[in-house]
Parts: C-alpha cells; sequence; structure tokens
C-alpha cells in the first residue's frame, strides 16, 4: 500500500507568524496520525522561517511514526540531524528567497558534496533520500552517490495537471521511477501534489510514498487536520485499487 508522509511545516509557518506558541506542531503530527498518515515530514530550512531546531528534537522523542527530516547539505544542518537522528533525511536543494523548494536536487553537479554527506548520515543508521528532477542522469548519480532511496519532483508535473498538459511530465515520472527500482533504490515522491492531481501519480508502480503538505494544511483550514489527511488518504486508496 502507497503510504502518506504529511509535511506540517505550514502550521509552523501560521505560528512563526506571531512567533507564538500554537497552533502546536505536535498536535498538528498527532492529528496528522489519527486522519491515517503513516510518516511526519518537515523541512529544517537555514533561515528557520517555520520549523525550529527545538520542533524536530520534540517530534523524535515523541511521535510514534516516522519522522522524515528535509534538508539543504548545510554542514550545520548535517551535524544536527547526526545527532537527532530521524527515521529518514531526504536532502533537497534550498535558495534563501524561494517561497518552497524549487526544482530538484542537482546530484549530478555536485555529487562529491552529497556521496560525502550521504554517507555520514547513512554511518548514524538514517535512510536517506534524494529529491530529485524525473531526469535518468540524476537518478543514476543518486544511485552513484550512495542514496537509498530518491524522491521525485512532481512540481512540473502538478504545473502541466493544471493546464491540461501533463502527459510527458507523468511519462517521465513513470520512466525515472522505473529506473531507480531497477537501480535497487525505493521511490518516492512529492511536491505540488493534492487532492485532484494525485490520480495520476499513484498508478505509478513501485512507488513507496507520497509527501504531501500545503494542499492538506490547506484543506484543514475548512474541515480540520484530521479530517484533510483522511480524505488524502482516501484518495490514494481508492486511485490505488
Amino acid at each position: 500500500m502507497l503510504n502518506l508522509g504529511v509535511n506540517i511545516d505550514h502550521v509552523a509557518t501560521v505560528r512563526q507568524a506571531r512567533a507564538a506558541q500554537v497552533p502546536n506542531i505536535l498536535a498538528a503530527a498527532v492529528a496528522a496520525q489519527k486522519g491515517g498518515a503513516n510518516g511526519i515530514t518537515v523541512h529544517l530550512r537555514e533561515d528557520r522561517r517555520h520549523i525550529q531546531d527545538s520542533d524536530v528534537i520534540y517530534l523524535k522523542k515523541k511521535i510514534v511514526m516516522k519522522l522524515n527530516l528535509e534538508m539543504a547539505c548545510s554542514t550545520e544542518i548535517v551535524q544536527f540531524a547526526c545527532r537527532v537522528r530521524p527515521a529518514d533525511v531526504c536532502l533537497v536543494p534550498e535558495k534563501r528567497k524561494e517561497l518552497t523548494t524549487e526544482g530538484g536536487l542537482d546530484v549530478c553537479k555536485h555529487i562529491n558534496r552529497i556521496s560525502a554527506v550521504t554517507a555520514q548520515l547513512k554511518k548514524m543508521g538514517i535512510r536517506v533520500s534524494h529529491f530529485i528532477d524525473p531526469v535518468a542522469e540524476q537518478v543514476k548519480s543518486a544511485k552513484a552517490a550512495g542514496a537509498d532511496c530518491v524522491e521525485l519532483h512532481t512540481g512540473s508535473y502538478a504545473l502541466a495537471y493544471g493546464k491540461g498538459r501533463y502527459v510527458k511530465a507523468l511519462r517521465d515520472l513513470t520512466q525515472s521511477a522505473e529506473l531507480a527500482q531497477y537501480l535497487g533504490m525505493k521511490v518516492n515522491a512529492g511536491h505540488g501534489l493534492d487532492y485532484q492531481n494525485l490520480k495520476e501519480i499513484v498508478k505509478i508502480t513501485g512507488l513507496q510514498e507520497l509527501n504531501i503538505g500545503f494542499s492538506i494544511v490547506a484543506r484543514a483550514i475548512f474541515v480540520g487536520l484530521e479530517q484533510a489527511v483522511h480524505e488524502m488518504k482516501s484518495v490514494i486508496n481508492n486511485c490505488a485499487r
């Protein structure tokens, strides 16, 4: 069965807007679990715009689900991850001024640094994923750099879906998933997925997990987080049959 990782960054975004104590990150994780989430994802950005170090530490201690930490290859954050030791780390690119992650990690260009970080994290017993665009060369480089898994960036697909032109983007994702599995890596996917456009994504053979955040949190404003996660999980399960 296809797993759902719920990204709760934007719960922290609301909290940080007032530098307040609410909404509570742990309460969000618990609500997501009740709704059917299989794991919790958070992105510890270098500028700490939403998730804070203390959030990651607290979630690691308190939640019973898998914690997936998205992070750049920053020395400071790599050292932090090695201390906290989340179950999974997903290495992502990061630009200070971007609103959200724009594009996949260029493993081909930065393979030496990414290989070193991957090895450092794996030495601590952490499973490492690389967030990459669905391009064969990036998949091969992720394997060469030691990734246990790739998370395919679905942003281009999500944008194309909204305009009714997603066939090529879906084909790129499918072929990259096939290649990654052939090379012995697990395959996840995420970015820009919502209650409508994921219906084609779930049909990709061999996908292990979808990581979804913004669309769930946006829906939660109207129905609550537990219900929003439940609805997303229901779409995934119904479409995967």
